[in-house]
C-alpha cells in the first residue's frame, strides 16, 4: 500500500473548491507524507491539468479524491432561492439556477483510470464493488461505524475516518443522517480490518500522535494546510482561519452539512437551508464567488475545522516534517509516562 511506503505517516486531505493545488500536494509528496488534489467541483480537463501539473513538480505517489454522486432526492430550493436575492443583490450577482448533477463522474472515474492515479479517494457514498476495483487502491470516507463497514463489504483499500470536528463538508454516505461522532471515539468504534486514515481537528504533532495511538495508519488534514502558501487559500479565508473563532455545521452554502468559521450568511440562512445538494451550491455558487473576490468573509463559506486557530503560514514541506518530529516526541514522552 501507498501507507506503507510514506517517510511519514501525514496526509494532506484534499480540499474541494479552492485550497488545493498541485504545488501543495507536491511540497508534501516531497516531504514524506501523501498530498492529494481535490476533484469536486472541477471540469475533467481541469483536474487532468492538476494531476499533470502535480506529476511534472514530483514523482512521488499522490490521491485525487472524488464525490460520489448525490442521492436521486433533494429537498426543494425555491424557497431558498427567493431568500437568496439580497444576498446577490448585495454583491451584485444573480442567483444561480440549482440543478442535480453528478459532478462529472463517470468522466472522472475514466480518467482516474487512463492516468493510474495511484491513490483514488471517495466521498459523500461508497462507489459499488466494480468502481473500487478499478483502481490500485481505492479509499473511502466514513463518519460511523455502519458506513465503515458498508465500505469494507465493498472491497474499499483504507478507510479515511472522520470526526465531526473536521472542517468542510461531512463525507457521510446520506446528508439525512450525516455522522456526528467525534474523531477518538470514531477510531474506537470502526472495527474493521482495513488502514485508517484518521482526519478531524489534527493540527499538532500531538494530535497526529493521538490518533496513531488510537490505531490509525495515518493521520490527514486539511485546515493544517489551508495557510500554506502553496495552498490557494483565499485572503479573507486565511484571514478567518487565523482569528479566534467559533465553528458550526450549516447547509447554507451548499445544501449538504459542512462544519465552517460562523459568519453572518451562516447565521442568517442556516435554520432555512434545505438538504440538497448539489443543487443548493449552484444556487449560491456566483454569490459566493463575488463575495470571496470582494473580500467579504461573511457572504462565502470558511471552510475550517474545530483546531483551525493552530493553522501556521509556513510551506507545507516544512509543516509535514516538524508535524511527524512532533509526534515522534509525543509518542515518547506517553511511552515514558
Amino acid at each position: 500500500m501507498v501507507l506503507d511506503a510514506l517517510e511519514h505517516p501525514i496526509v494532506q486531505a484534499p480540499m474541494g473548491g479552492g485550497s488545493s493545488t498541485p504545488a501543495l500536494a507536491a511540497a508534501v509528496a516531497e516531504a514524506g507524507g501523501l498530498g492529494f488534489l481535490a476533484a469536486g467541483y472541477k471540469p475533467v480537463e481541469g483536474v487532468r491539468e492538476d494531476i499533470e501539473a502535480l506529476r511534472a513538480l514530483t514523482d512521488r505517489p499522490f490521491g485525487v479524491n472524488l464525490f460520489a454522486p448525490p442521492a436521486d432526492r433533494a429537498d426543494d430550493v425555491s424557497a431558498f432561492a427567493e431568500a437568496l436575492r439580497g444576498e446577490a443583490e448585495r454583491y451584485g450577482v444573480p442567483v444561480g439556477d440549482p440543478r442535480h448533477d453528478d459532478d462529472g463522474w463517470e468522466a472522472k472515474l475514466a480518467l482516474m483510470a487512463e492516468l493510474r492515479v495511484p491513490v483514488v479517494s471517495f466521498t459523500f457514498g461508497c462507489p459499488p464493488a466494480e468502481v473500487l476495483a478499478r483502481f490500485d487502491e481505492a479509499w473511502v470516507t466514513v463518519t460511523t461505524p455502519a458506513e465503515a463497514r458498508v465500505a469494507a463489504d465493498a472491497g474499499a483499500d483504507a478507510l479515511i475516518v472522520q470526526g465531526v470536528e473536521a472542517g468542510g463538508h461531512r463525507g457521510s454516505f446520506d446528508d439525512g443522517a450525516p455522522g456526528e461522532i467525534g474523531l477518538l471515539a470514531l477510531l474506537q468504534l470502526v472495527s474493521v480490518d482495513l488502514p485508517l486514515v484518521a482526519t478531524g481537528g489534527i493540527a499538532t504533532g500531538r494530535g497526529v500522535a493521538a490518533v496513531l495511538a488510537a490505531g490509525a495508519a495515518a493521520a490527514a488534514l486539511g485546515t493544517a494546510f489551508m495557510l500554506c502558501p502553496e495552498a490557494a487559500t483565499a485572503p479573507a479565508h486565511r484571514d478567518a482561519i487565523a482569528a479566534p473563532g467559533s465553528t458550526a455545521l450549516t447547509r447554507a452554502f451548499t445544501g449538504r452539512t459542512a462544519r465552517g468559521v460562523v459568519n453572518r450568511w451562516m447565521r442568517e440562512h442556516g435554520a432555512d437551508a434545505p438538504s440538497a445538494y448539489p443543487d443548493v451550491h449552484h444556487l449560491t455558487a456566483r454569490i459566493r464567488a463575488a463575495a470571496r473576490a470582494q473580500g467579504d468573509r461573511d457572504g462565502f463559506h470558511l471552510w475550517a475545522g474545530e483546531a483551525h486557530e493552530l493553522a501556521e503560514p509556513v510551506p507545507a514541506g516544512e509543516l509535514v516534517r516538524r508535524l511527524a518530529a512532533e509526534a515522534r516526541d509525543a509518542l515518547r514522552a506517553a511511552a515514558d509516562r
